[in-house]
C-alpha cells in the first residue's frame, strides 16, 4: 500500500460520511413544506413498492404545503393510505383530484428536538470520520512495518488528520445551517 492509496480511501469514507449525513439531515423536517417528507413513503403500484414521487407529480406551491397530484386518478386511494400508514406525522387532504398535505408549525419543544436529532446525525457523521482516520493510520502503521520509510508514514497520518479536521468542518457547517433552518420561526 503507498500513501496515495491510503489517503485516497480515507478521503473517500469521510466524503461518503458527509454525503450520508446531508441526505439524512436533508430528510429531517424543519417546519417548511419539503417534497422531502415523502422521501420513505411507499405505494404499491401493479404489485410493486413505487416512492409516491413515482406515481404522481410532487410539488411545494406554499411554504405550508405539499400538493400531490397522482398521474392515474385510481392511485389517490393508495396514496393517500400509503401517507397515513407511514407515521410521517402528517394527514392528507383529498379533493378528489389531488392530495394536500398542510404542515403544521412546529412547537418550540419539537424544534429542540429536531435539533438534538440533528445533532446526533452529526455526532455519527464524526465516529465514521473517526473510524476512517483510525483505519488510515493502522493502514500507515502496517505499511512502515513492511518497508514504507518512517517519515512518509508519519506525513501520511499527519494529512489524514488534515482531511478529517476539513471533513470536520464541512459536518458542523451542515449541522449549523440545518439547527439555523429548524429555528427559525
Amino acid at each position: 500500500m503507498d500513501t496515495k492509496t491510503i489517503l485516497n480511501d480515507a478521503t473517500a469514507r469521510m466524503q461518503k460520511a458527509v454525503d450520508f449525513l446531508e441526505e439524512t439531515l436533508s430528510n429531517i423536517r424543519a417546519g417548511k413544506a419539503s417534497v422531502n417528507v415523502l422521501n420513505g413513503v411507499f405505494v404499491d403500484y401493479y404489485g410493486s413498492q413505487t416512492p409516491v414521487s413515482g406515481v404522481a407529480s410532487v410539488t411545494v406551491p406554499d411554504a405550508k404545503t405539499v400538493l400531490i397530484q397522482p398521474w392515474d386518478k385510481n392511485m389517490i386511494r393508495l396514496i393517500e393510505k400509503a401517507i397515513i400508514d407511514s407515521n410521517i406525522g402528517l394527514t392528507p387532504s383529498n379533493n378528489g383530484e389531488s392530495i394536500r398535505l398542510s404542515m403544521p408549525p412546529l412547537t418550540e419543544e419539537r424544534r429542540k428536538e429536531l435539533v438534538k436529532q440533528s445533532k446526533a446525525e452529526a455526532e455519527n457523521a464524526r465516529i465514521s470520520l473517526r473510524n476512517a482516520r483510525r483505519d488510515a493510520v493502522e493502514a500507515f502503521k502496517k505499511a512502515v512495518k513492511d518497508g514504507m520509510p518512517e517519515d512518509e508514514g508519519k506525513d501520511g497520518e499527519a494529512q489524514v488528520q488534515k482531511a478529517v479536521e476539513k471533513f470536520n468542518k464541512l459536518i458542523d457547517a451542515a449541522f449549523e445551517k440545518k439547527e439555523k433552518e429548524i429555528m427559525t420561526v
